[in-house]
């Protein structure tokens, strides 16, 4: 059994004298483990650098080994900021935790390409929300998706600022107005793209998609939310005024 593909490093563990267990996320073949041999490729498997990986072992079944070609070394620049290496060490915790092991996603695959992307040129008010959205996609690709489509209560379409925190259904001003501290904020960037977010929206796009991996991927599995995660909504508090 072989296979070639792109990939993004989630982690790596050692494993004896000078090899390594790789972790990864590839576009066809989805979350995948391998082993490494040699201290050769230590440089590569920084977490968000893009290698093109080779995949081979004797049954599907085995762990397999993995030979790498570096394709877009981002770890380097990801660790420069503390904003983007928080994102980083978020994104590459809520992957590994929350993606069954080789299940494709390529779609997801291809939003994380530009959102390390983002991470890596600009602050986390641009990327932010990127992030949130990948978020979002992540739970409909495990079958959790959000339904913001109409309120779950009138079924109408506008003005919807609340999603359901049982039910992961939109709720709208007028349905939600007696329950409002019982439900979540729905912020208006994962409904349109048209007015660029603020901290405040994108801290509510985090408390958002957070509550549902941690009820429905993390919790089930005996986890909690990762703490990389928990720490990237330090990023959306507005800044402290000088002394």
């Amino acid at each position: 059994m072989e296979w070639s593909d792109a990939a993004i490093v989630l982690s790596a563990r050692p494993h004896g004298e000078s090899g390594a267990i790789l972790d990864v996320l590839t576009r066809e073949h989805g979350r995948h483990a391998g082993l490494v041999r040699g201290s050769r490729n230590r440089a590569l498997l920084q977490g968000g650098n893009g290698l093109m990986v080779h995949w081979r072992a004797r049954l599907a079944e085995h762990l397999g080994s993995f030979t790498l070609e570096l394709a877009q070394a981002r770890a380097g620049a990801l660790m420069e900021s503390r904003q983007a290496l928080q994102g980083l060490n978020a994104f590459t915790a809520v992957a590994g935790g929350a993606l069954p092991e080789r299940m494709a996603y390529p779609f997801l695959f291809d939003a994380a390409e530009i959102l390390l992307g983002a991470m890596m040129d600009q602050d986390f008010s641009h990327w932010g929300p990127l992030y949130v959205r990948w978020e979002a996609g992540l739970l409909d690709a495990l079958g959790f998706g959000l339904d913001l489509t109409q309120c779950a209560a009138t079924g109408q379409t506008a003005e919807l600022i609340y999603v359901s925190p049982r039910t992961g259904r939109a709720v709208s001003r007028d349905a939600g107005a007696d329950y409002a501290g019982r439900l979540l904020a729905l912020p208006e960037f994962m409904l349109s793209s048209r007015n660029a977010p603020d901290l405040a929206a994108t801290r509510a796009g985090l408390a958002l998609t957070g509550h549902f991996l941690a009820e429905r991927v993390f919790n089930p599995q005996g986890c909690e939310l990762p703490a990389a995660r928990l720490k990237l909504d330090s990023l959306a508090l507005p800044p402290r005024e000088s002394e």
